[in-house]
Parts: structure tokens; C-alpha cells; sequence
């Protein structure tokens, strides 16, 4: 009979995909805002809604460096101005970001670039910690990057096509495997040895009981 823990668990298993999910945004949600409070320019960051905009993590294109309104051109309405999308439908039309601050902020990237490094940075502890196993290390992480990969592109309403989105994707991932994968076989090689001296006294106990046994006794 196979062990209990070996065992398919679905409850066990979406509740550990949820959780990590969960964890993941949470690090984003906890350093982005204040290091695009502190470091990146306040025009441009106030035009794509703020510090605390959910787009800052959902949005790939933010990430990229990329606009995130369409323009068209109308004569009839003060000459260029830009749809504003968000979560897949038009909010409404405003002003061109390169009108406002410049043309986008290449220091917003950079900035949720490293938090989503930081955010992977964690979910090394996470995975230690909820997954264990180091088999399925690797099923999550990757699981975890697929499901932002859905979520992002359907916030944005278009698939990712920056190469910059998917280095810092892959390399974050793949630290996170190669470390948390690491650190699982390390904590049970040290389970194994440590049960092993147990093993090996009470083996000794055994044999001195029956050595005792066969010992004439002395009246």
C-alpha cells in the first residue's frame, strides 16, 4: 500500500497553487508601491494611475516600459489623445503620456523588474516551507509563472512580446527552482542521517538482549 502522503491530493494541491499565488502578489504589493513612491517620476507614474495602480503588477507592458493607451488621431477633438485601457476595457479617453511627463519612465520597469526578482526571492522560502517536496519544486514555479502569464494577459488585453518581460520571468523562475529545489534535498538528506543513529542504537539494545539471552545464568 502506497504511503498516505504519496497519495494525489486536489485540495492539497490547488490549495498550495493559490497560496503561492497569493504570496507572490503579496511581495509585490508590499515593495512596489513605496520604491516607485521614492524612485521613479511622479508625471509619469500619476498619469498611469498612481504608486498603488494593481497595473504596476498585473500589466506587463509596465514592467517593459511600454505605453498602456491606445491613441487614434481626431481633428474634431483637440488632435491626439489616447483610449485608456484597463483590465480589458476602454475607460476612457485622455492626454498621451509623452504630452504629460516626457514619454514613459524607463525607471518604473527597471523598479517592478527587481521587486518581481525580490517576489521570487520569497517564494524560495515558500516553497521550502508549503511544497517541500523537491520533485514538484519545479511544477509550481512554473506554475506559478504560467498563471501570471494568463492573469497579465488578460489584464492588458494582448499577449506579452517583450523580451525584456519574459528574461526577468525566466530568470526569476529559474533561480527560484534551482535554489528552492537546493535547499529541499539538503533538509532531507539531514532528516535521513539523523534518523540513522537511532536506528543504529537500538539495534545495538537488541543485539546485547540477545546476547544476555544465551548467557547461562549463575545461581
Amino acid at each position: 500500500m502506497s504511503s498516505p502522503s504519496l497519495n494525489w491530493d486536489p485540495a492539497l494541491l490547488i490549495s498550495q497553487i493559490v497560496s503561492m499565488q497569493t504570496l507572490h502578489y503579496l511581495i509585490l504589493s508590499l515593495f512596489i508601491p513605496p520604491l516607485l513612491t521614492v524612485f521613479a517620476e511622479p508625471t509619469s507614474l500619476a498619469y498611469e494611475g498612481g504608486a498603488s495602480n494593481v497595473g504596476m503588477i498585473m500589466d506587463w507592458r509596465e514592467m517593459a516600459g511600454r505605453p498602456t493607451v491606445r491613441g487614434i488621431y481626431d481633428s474634431a477633438k483637440w488632435g491626439s489623445y489616447s483610449w485608456a485601457w484597463s483590465g480589458g476595457k476602454i475607460l476612457g479617453f485622455t492626454w498621451r503620456e509623452e504630452q504629460l511627463g516626457g514619454g514613459m519612465d524607463p525607471i518604473r520597469g527597471w523598479i517592478i523588474a527587481f521587486c518581481w526578482l525580490l517576489a521570487c526571492s520569497a517564494d524560495i522560502y515558500f516553497l521550502y516551507i508549503i511544497v517541500r517536496r523537491p520533485r514538484l519544486i519545479l511544477d509550481f514555479a512554473v506554475t506559478l509563472a504560467f498563471n501570471h502569464l494568463v492573469l497579465t494577459t488578460y489584464y492588458s488585453s494582448s499577449v506579452p512580446t517583450s523580451l525584456f518581460f519574459w528574461a526577468i520571468v525566466f530568470a526569476g523562475t529559474t533561480m527560484t527552482v534551482i535554489i528552492a529545489e537546493q535547499l529541499c534535498v539538503k533538509r532531507e538528506m539531514n532528516e535521513g542521517l539523523s534518523v540513522a543513529p537511532v536506528r543504529a542504537q537500538e539495534e545495538e539494545e537488541l543485539e546485547e538482549l540477545e546476547l544476555g539471552q544465551l548467557l547461562p545464568r549463575r545461581d
